[in-house]
């Protein structure tokens, strides 16, 4: 009767170093795989946990120590009294009870505890938190010690641990997949609307302009008539005005100052006190600093120029809106009646038309790097002058010239082979 106490003893002994033993396991996944967004957030709504477990974080070679060395004296103390266990009351059947607390240790601290944290990483690193806080205190001489020989050895390796550790700062790629993988996590509507901020790091100025021949503006060669319907029709609050050709600009109409335009050009006064300055853009400008270059000049539109300072196009505040939340109400319904579908899976469209919209509009890729219109791509490709019912196919795409005018084409067929 007087061994039972000790059986009992060194029974519950051992069932309390396993669930130590599970802790340590469990925190060292949960700490490693939370999500610290998620724990800033927590954080700042007020759990003390969160931010103690984001303290924690911020030291982890200290915080991997202290797991370890409190995992590691957990499993061998239980495995020394599992010796003395079947030492005294089993017969030395120490292989025995060797194996089982492997088997054990295996299931109950370390894949269960593991599985379980990796499902639930924030809440176990906020309630372990508490514990492992303490821990590194009791542990510092240790932790210290093990980090310094384990530095040492690392320089022995020529192993730098602050260039090869990743920052937690993630580039324009990495954002981008995050988003791809975010599934139900975020909204299909502001994923995309997300992903297109984040794909402008990618555009220029010329992928998105309105192009030099579609820019609408005041001629002031036109009659009266003409001009007051070219401002009410506008769906700019700025306009160029030009003589003759866009190519001179004698300035910009803001249309709020539109009555005293017309006032003076009804008495063929001077035009410029209601004109302001033209605001020039670069064909390459990219289209991030494009934006920020309109914040800073107070202006929301730009005649887009090239390399020579001929004008090319016109961009405005509202194209890389559009860019950035899609296109919307009469704006989709322009755009279905610019890219006519068929039956057979093909497209009818303009030759004027850009290929990026093609692209968005069909979920093709037609590969647009050296031509950003249909127009552009025919030329480049066929090297010629087009003529109608001409057939060609770039890549797995296959063209078919439907109209011409003036060597243009007006229409053209395109079909994904």
């Amino acid at each position: 009767m007087s061994e039972e106490p000790s059986l009992l003893v060194l029974i519950l002994s051992i069932v309390f170093l396993l669930l130590l033993s599970a802790f340590f396991s469990g925190s060292e996944t949960g700490m490693m795989a939370s999500n610290k967004i998620k724990l800033r957030n927590k954080a700042k709504s007020g759990q003390k946990n969160s931010k103690r477990a984001l303290e924690l974080l911020a030291k982890p070679d200290n915080l991997l120590s202290v797991i370890l060395v409190g995992n590691n004296f957990a499993n061998i103390l239980a495995s020394a009294l599992v010796t003395i266990l079947m030492i005294n009351f089993f017969e030395s059947r120490v292989l025995l009870g060797s194996i089982v607390l492997t088997i054990i240790i295996l299931i109950f601290s370390e894949i269960t505890p593991k599985t379980t944290a990796s499902a639930y990483p924030e809440s176990f690193a906020s309630k372990s938190s508490w514990v492992l806080s303490r821990l590194s205190v009791v542990f510092r001489p240790i932790v210290f010690f093990t980090n310094q020989v384990s530095s040492r050895l690392l320089k022995l390796l020529n192993v730098d641990i602050k260039k090869s550790t990743e920052s937690d700062n993630l580039n324009t790629d990495e954002l981008k997949t995050l988003l791809d993988d975010s599934n139900s996590l975020i909204p299909n509507d502001y994923r995309k609307m997300l992903s297109a901020v984040l794909g402008m790091d990618n555009l220029i100025v010329e992928d998105i302009m309105i192009p030099l021949a579609e820019i609408e503006g005041i001629n002031i060669k036109d009659d009266l008539k003409k001009i007051k319907s070219s401002i009410k029709n506008s769906p700019y609050s700025t306009l160029p005005v030009y003589d003759q050709n866009i190519s001179d600009c004698i300035g910009m109409l803001h249309l709020k100052d539109s009555s005293d335009f017309l006032s003076a050009f009804e008495s063929n006064k001077s035009l410029d006190s209601s004109l302001s300055e033209p605001y020039f853009a670069s064909l390459t400008t990219n289209l991030t600093k494009q934006l920020h270059a309109f914040q800073d000049t107070d202006n929301n539109i730009a005649l887009v120029v090239d390399e020579y300072g001929e004008i090319e196009g016109l961009i405005s505040v509202e194209d890389i809106f559009i860019e950035i939340v899609g296109k919307f109400g009469s704006d989709i319904i322009e755009q279905e009646k610019e890219f006519s579908l068929q039956p057979d899976g093909s497209v009818v469209t303009d030759g004027n038309s850009k290929i990026r919209d093609l692209n968005g509009f069909m979920n093709w890729s037609i590969n647009d790097e050296n031509a950003k219109t249909i127009n552009g791509l025919i030329l480049k490709t066929i090297d010629e002058i087009p003529i109608a019912n001409l057939c060609f196919t770039n890549e797995s795409y296959r063209f078919e010239i439907l109209k011409i005018k003036n060597n243009s084409i007006t229409s053209v067929k395109i079909q994904k082979i």
